[in-house]
């Protein structure tokens, strides 16, 4: 029995979903495609002063870099920001209606959005599409309660940890994490291990890569850290190659006119004052 039909509505749509599962029942045959590797390497750890979140550049479509410079630290709050791995639209879309939502909340209440309240609506989003909408999130920043690090999962999970790593490089960056973090650590070693936590994942990641970019949230200000280091910076060759005109041959020249008909032509005058 078809379902009637609903106006629609804001927001993600999977209405799909149900539909991929019933051809996959009806028909053995059919051959579902994988879901795709997501590349990235994002990290954040707490330090004495406030927390410090980082992550890599690099977007892929498969096999392909499709940006060298995608932005993947987004802006909650104006002391909360959030790192995103995973479908980029995803990571992006969520967190800018999470942005919007505290935003509202700020106006509605007259006070600053806390960590926790902004980890409770991303986990109650993702949530809400059981694991379809791929963004894996780490959330940092600092209320009234001090500095706060949380890592929510595709399907709603989190956790509250000093310390975490998320993405396809999680593994190198979470082992130089646990054996270089302590508590209380000063920025400058706070920024150091994390530089060197983002660079271990794009080492060992073919799906991380570009520069590494911060953000240290404290009580005071924020500040966006830009290509911190580029791990993986192009080779350069170390002679030019010269050619002498005709060292490859032209063995055939075909020159082919086209024709072509004009099919409509007007001119518009513009106004100069």
């Amino acid at each position: 029995m078809l379902k009637p039909w609903l106006e629609p509505r804001g927001g993600f749509s999977f209405e799909n979903c149900e539909r991929n599962a019933s051809l996959e029942r009806s028909l053995p045959e059919l051959r579902v495609p994988n879901a795709r590797k997501t590349g990235t390497t994002i990290a954040g750890l707490i330090f004495q002063d406030g927390v410090i979140l980082g992550a890599d550049t690099r977007a892929t479509s498969d096999s392909v870099v499709a940006d060298k410079n995608c932005e993947k630290i987004h802006f909650i709050a104006p002391k909360i920001y959030c790192c995103g791995a995973g479908v980029a639209a995803d990571t992006e879309m969520t967190t800018r209606m999470a942005a919007s939502n505290m935003e509202l909340h700020a106006l509605s209440t007259g006070r600053e959005p806390r960590v926790a309240t902004v980890t409770r609506v991303l986990r109650q989003t993702l949530f809400r599409y059981r694991g379809h909408v791929g963004a894996s999130l780490l959330v940092g920043g600092v209320d009234v309660k001090g500095p706060q690090l949380y890592s929510v999962h595709p399907h709603g999970s989190y956790s509250r940890l000093p310390f975490a790593a998320l993405g396809s490089g999680q593994d190198a960056a979470m082992a130089m994490l646990e054996d270089r973090f302590q508590p209380n650590m000063t920025l400058e070693e706070a920024q150091g291990l994390l530089v060197e936590a983002i660079t271990a994942g794009i080492l060992g990641d073919l799906g991380s890569g570009g520069s590494v970019n911060a953000c240290v949230i404290t009580r005071t200000a924020t500040k966006l850290l830009q290509a911190l280091s580029i791990p993986t910076e192009p080779i350069k060759r170390p002679g030019q190659y010269r050619f002498a005109p005709g060292t490859t041959p032209v063995l055939t020249q075909t020159v082919k006119p086209l024709t072509l008909e004009l099919l409509e032509e007007t001119v518009q005058a513009m106004e100069v004052e």
